[in-house]
């Protein structure tokens, strides 16, 4: 049965006043390899030019843009004794999810295909990526120029630019995104009609119209906005954040809580902090006098530990999302991708966003903070309230920040003290000023008539190869990171 989706797709490509790199018009062309190397170069060109998706159609005269029916039909089509499209996803790679459909214009019978643009690599047909220049079909590689703009293009694709939904009404859009979280936190005002409410979500591109009076919703707006994750899709889905808070030091012990939070990051964020900081456990210091309890763990580090999780992640990595896991001595927040900075560098090192877009949206709305600030707030804070030091795991597929509760500097084992102190130099050097033994005690809580302690953990750190004099002609100097 046509779409009539289609119909008014097809009607408005035709409306183009001339065929782009990304659409072509044929009307009976059936010679397999010329419309292989044709999906190649259309492919291609649409990531070229900054669109999702190519389209082929059969049934359209290529000058006059008129239906005029075609007799082509995939569907019957075979190659040698395999069907056409079987024989069409051997021979491209990577292999795009091509989108055959017969459309019954009032017109003429039409054939279209709609074409992903690649997202890891250039489309190729036969081993050999292709590519539109003007009208002519040509090999990428033979124009260094295009080839090298696509290469660039393909580097910074995000999943967050994909659709989580695709074709909805006004009413859906309505449905899955939490409006008016998204317009407080954007500090506008609601509109007071549904047309302008679209409007301004269009404007701040967090839908994309279709036709028809329909839209889509890019990823990013719906892992920002939903008002449940669940109701896009399973792989959305999950991306929900995980929280689980066992009752002891290890996963051994029982779990006391968990939840799969299902709202969207910018709308749930809040509603997430506020349930994570009341789990935590407490400690109670004497203020002016007063009881107080607080938190094991500084809250503004652990909100920017979460928020950091959640934009730092490799979304492409299916079925895993960011996890919090709670421990009696430690928090540990795990996000889904290897780290695009070395974890020594993380504090000093300009940072790296793999998800840009999710990443402005959420510093535009307080979430984070701004570029490059974000680490160096939480290891401050960690040395203000002088716990033990965060430790950053690099994995193959993960990146892991534990933050550890009070522990007493007798305690701490010779790692522990040894990551103390670079850090600790790290944040010297940041500041403008060498790590001196005065400074470690202080940041280590070591009393003064105790100095000796801090010259021992300075040689251990010196040993590991973590620091270094910062003058070495003048040992007294104080030390900085080794890097530096």
């Amino acid at each position: 049965m046509t779409s009539q989706r289609d119909i008014e797709l097809i009607d408005r490509l035709r409306s183009f006043p001339q065929e782009q790199p990304w659409l072509e018009f044929k009307v009976n062309q059936d010679d397999p390899k010329r419309i292989g190397k044709l999906i190649s170069s259309l492919s291609n060109a649409a990531r070229w030019e900054d669109k999702e998706t190519a389209f082929l159609i059969w049934g359209v005269e290529g000058k006059s843009h008129n239906v005029v029916g075609t007799t082509f039909d995939p569907f019957s089509k075979t190659v040698g004794n395999r069907e056409f499209e079987l024989w069409l996803r051997d021979k491209l790679s990577p292999a795009p999810a091509l989108r055959f459909r017969s459309v019954a214009h009032p017109e003429g019978r039409i054939q279209l295909l709609e074409i992903p643009a690649p997202i890891a690599a250039p489309t190729a047909f036969e081993g050999v990526p292709y590519i539109r220049v003007g009208s002519a079909t040509v090999r990428l590689t033979d124009n260094d120029l295009r080839y090298q703009t696509l290469i660039q293009k393909l580097r910074p694709y995000a999943w967050e630019n994909g659709f989580a939904a695709s074709r909805v009404t006004g009413n859906d859009v309505l449905d899955l995104l939490d409006l008016a979280a998204c317009f407080s936190l954007m500090r506008k005002p609601v509109p007071a009609d549904r047309q302008s409410v679209l409007g301004m979500l269009e404007a701040e591109n967090l839908i994309q119209p279709d036709v028809g009076e329909r839209w889509n919703i890019p990823n990013f707006g719906a892992l920002l906005f939903a008002k449940e994750l669940r109701k896009f899709n399973e792989s959305l889905a999950r991306k929900g954040v995980r929280f689980v808070r066992y009752d002891g030091a290890n996963k051994t012990k029982p779990v006391t809580y968990r939840l799969d939070f299902q709202k969207g990051y910018a709308t749930g964020f809040q509603e997430l902090l506020s349930l994570v900081g009341a789990l935590l456990p407490r400690n109670e210091r004497i203020e002016a006098g007063i009881r107080r309890d607080h938190p094991s763990f500084p809250m503004p580090a652990v909100r920017e530990l979460i928020a950091n999780a959640l934009i730092h992640q490799d979304m492409t990595i299916t079925g895993a999302g960011p996890m919090i896991e709670l421990f009696s001595d430690r928090i540990e927040i795990t996000n889904p991708g290897a780290s695009l900075i070395a974890t020594e560098r993380m504090v000093d090192h300009p940072p790296r966003s793999r998800n840009e877009v999710i990443a402005g949206l959420m510093r535009r709305m307080g979430m984070c903070e701004e570029r490059g600030s974000g680490l160096d707030r939480v290891f401050a804070e960690i040395e203000l309230s002088q716990l033990p030091a965060p430790r950053l795991n690099a994995f193959d597929a993960a990146m892991q920040v534990t933050l550890y509760g009070p522990k007493a500097f007798a305690a701490m084992s010779a790692d522990e003290r040894a990551r103390a102190c670079y850090w600790h130099a790290v944040l010297c050097f940041i500041a403008g000023h060498p790590m001196r033994n005065a400074t470690l005690r202080q940041r280590l809580g070591i009393d003064r008539r105790n100095a000796a302690q801090a010259s021992v953990v300075i040689r251990r750190t010196l040993q590991d190869g973590l620091i270094k004099h910062a003058d070495p002609e003048h040992p007294r100097a104080g030390y900085h990171p080794a890097w530096a």
